[in-house]
């Protein structure tokens, strides 16, 4: 239960950052935005925003209501404005990774007796979807920002001969193929890693607490 508590706030803060923007607490919500991006990019067209109109911004709206580039260690220094809203200080992948494991955590409790770890090879094989998409957009984002094969997904275009629409294929908005991605990628790793890390912490504690029993008086009990 300390867990889920402790992860919970863990996962809780990055939304907090927009919150104390908005309200005005500017030295606060920096020190969060300052924290978190020590585990994220934090690129601002990747991320959500609130107490604006939009929960995501393209390059294009970021250029407009900021500045012109699309140089990446310039970009993630974007937190928004009052008109664009501000974002979580996590990316739309972080959110995704680091919400599923209290939730997928809370799923496996009530059930940890009877559910079996997952083998390493099924975790392996729950995390390459994460490894391929994360993978694919570091080579795409070599070739710059917004220009990459991962931002127009042409080749996804192409597979699928342009069936659905456009804002589908091109960019990184609330359901396109990529958010969709990262969203899904994201969720699968965090609930994998859980049912594949916490079943042997499990058994482990429960090995060590009888061996502790087995030193101390008879009769007397661990706190």
């Amino acid at each position: 239960m300390w867990f889920l508590l402790m992860s919970g706030i863990w996962v809780s803060l990055p939304w907090l950052a927009p919150v104390l923007m908005h309200l005005g607490w500017v030295g606060p919500a920096r020190a969060l935005y300052a924290f978190y991006s020590l585990q994220c990019h934090q690129l601002p067209q990747r991320s959500f925003f609130v107490f604006g109109p939009q929960p995501m911004l393209s390059l294009a709206q970021i250029n407009i209501a900021w500045r012109d580039t699309l140089d990446p260690g310039v970009l993630r220094q974007f937190i928004g404005t009052p008109s664009t809203g501000y974002k979580v200080a996590w990316s739309d992948r972080m959110v995704s990774l680091y919400t599923s494991i209290p939730i997928a955590t809370a799923l496996w409790l009530p059930v940890r007796r009877r559910l079996r770890p997952l083998p390493i090879w099924a975790f392996l094989l729950l995390a390459l979807p994460m490894l391929l998409d994360g993978g694919s957009h570091m080579l795409s984002d070599l070739g710059g920002i917004g220009q990459g094969f991962r931002y127009d997904n042409l080749w996804l275009a192409r597979l699928t001969a342009g069936s659905l629409p456009a804002s589908f294929y091109a960019g990184d908005a609330l359901g396109s193929f990529n958010s969709w991605m990262r969203l899904i990628t994201g969720t699968i790793f965090g609930a994998a890693l859980v049912w594949a890390v916490f079943p042997q912490l499990d058994a482990a504690f429960a090995e060590v607490v009888p061996v502790a029993e087995l030193g101390r008086p008879a009769g007397e009990r661990l706190p």
